[in-house]
């Protein structure tokens, strides 16, 4: 019921496990979790990622209390192999019951559009819903709704995904991110750049090299960004806010300039795993506060409070750049040098401050009239100039054109190359 071995992908040892739905449905039993805990067994041993193809009708009902335990033996693998191996889960079929926690414990999590169904509960065992009226158990909804899968068609499509992803990624914690040589030129200038920065996706593949850039989760909470690409031949974790989306004839379409609750766990977690790998992190801001309705008020301060905190304790070299108006505490939680930044760079217009000046003039010269609510708007707005305010303090390290980024996170990165920083002594944080 499982094919397990290993390979190379670019020339690099790689661990697979691949669940047979011919034999049984691909059921777990205890043997055949046996084969796949000795898969994890080895990657620990030889420091080398894990990749798990998944195609299960679930838990071998004859094995019962052994096939429960066994399930909980791979659970305990995952975890220990947490932070030490990439692991990569991709899902062809069935994924359900317990086995829906297999992509979940790992780093990355694709699923087959057509095919793929992943789930705790079938959406027919869901109070008041059916599977006709939600399939909650679909790639769509799993992608789009969830974010716990990448949805991808095809078999084909979703494997060459995994390759590519492997090539961005190092082989263990010990190794660091990823070098190679850089056929592109370092100094290219983005002359557009100015342009896309409310499409932070667009702009992180101007600024890669050979604009080569993998988001991550790109289905999922669409106001954050997340993902990889190369500068100078070293890969680096890219964090960025989306305001807006271009199409194909980069036509813009405008989103939230807010932090969404998903937006802010999605760029915890993967800061998270560029910091257990050492991969290096850039992050992008330019936005305007917190989501504001109902449902976001239930869990925005612990979503904010992940972020913050994931971004606090990265040792990784860490970059920011200002690339558009960026007020209050959620542009303090987007790696803002008070929170560890080594360096912030900011576009030439951009702004950075506590609110919009419009609406803090409103406030501090409430009832005195237009004429002095438009002064002290003015005036508050030239604090939030870089050069009259972040600059001027010093919370800016430069003003930068748009059309200089690369280079100058280039040479940032390079200057952070050798970077070490001693961490207070711990067992683990709580957030």
């Amino acid at each position: 019921g499982v094919v397990t071995g290993y390979g190379q992908v670019d020339g690099r040892l790689v661990y697979v496990y691949s669940q047979d739905a011919s034999v049984l449905g691909g059921s777990v039993g205890e043997v055949h979790a046996q084969k796949m805990e000795k898969v994890y067994q080895m990657a620990l041993r030889m420091g080398a990622p894990v990749v798990a193809l998944l195609d299960s009708s679930g838990l071998r009902l004859q094995e019962a209390c052994d096939g429960m335990q066994a399930l909980g033996r791979l659970y305990k693998a995952q975890c220990q192999a947490s932070g030490i191996v990439p692991q990569i889960a991709a899902v062809f079929g069935d994924c359900g019951g317990g086995l829906g926690l297999f992509p979940a414990l790992s780093d990355f999590a694709f699923i087959e559009a057509k095919e793929g169904h992943l789930y705790i509960n079938t959406p027919d065992a869901l109070a008041g819903n059916t599977k006709a009226k939600k399939d909650t158990s679909s790639a769509a909804f799993q992608a789009e709704d969830c974010g716990n899968a990448h949805s991808i068609e095809g078999e084909a499509a979703l494997l060459a995904h995994v390759r590519r992803l492997l090539s961005f990624l190092p082989s263990c914690n010990e190794d660091g991110a990823e070098e190679g040589d850089c056929q592109d030129d370092l100094n290219r200038e983005l002359p557009d750049a100015a342009n896309y920065g409310g499409d932070s996706g667009l702009l992180l593949r101007m600024i890669a090299d050979g604009h080569d850039f993998l988001e991550v989760k790109p289905q999922f909470a669409k106001d954050m960004v997340v993902g990889f690409l190369r500068l100078g031949g070293l890969t680096v974790g890219a964090v960025a806010n989306r305001s807006a989306i271009a199409d194909e004839e980069g036509k813009l379409s405008p989103l939230s300039e807010s932090l969404s609750v998903m937006g802010a766990y999605k760029a915890a977690e993967f800061v998270s795993f560029c910091d257990a790998f050492s991969i290096p992190v850039l992050s992008l801001t330019a936005l305007q506060g917190y989501e504001a309705t109902v449902g976001a008020e239930k869990a925005i301060s612990r979503a904010a409070a992940k972020l913050a905190y994931a971004f606090a304790q990265a040792d990784v070299p860490k970059v920011n750049v200002l690339v558009g108006k960026a007020y209050g505490t959620a542009a303090v939680i987007m790696n803002s040098p008070g929170l560890g930044a080594d360096l912030t760079y900011a576009w030439k217009d951009a702004r950075y401050g506590l609110m919009d000046a419009g609406l803090a003039a409103k406030i501090l010269e409430e009832g005195k009239g237009a004429d002095a609510i438009d002064r002290c708007a003015e005036e508050f707005a030239a604090r939030q100039t870089i050069e009259g305010g972040a600059g001027a303090r010093a919370y800016v390290d430069l003003a930068i054109d748009p059309a200089h980024t690369r280079k100058y996170l280039i040479g940032a990165f390079e200057m952070l190359y050798s970077k070490s920083e001693a961490a207070p002594a711990k067992k683990h944080g709580t957030v």
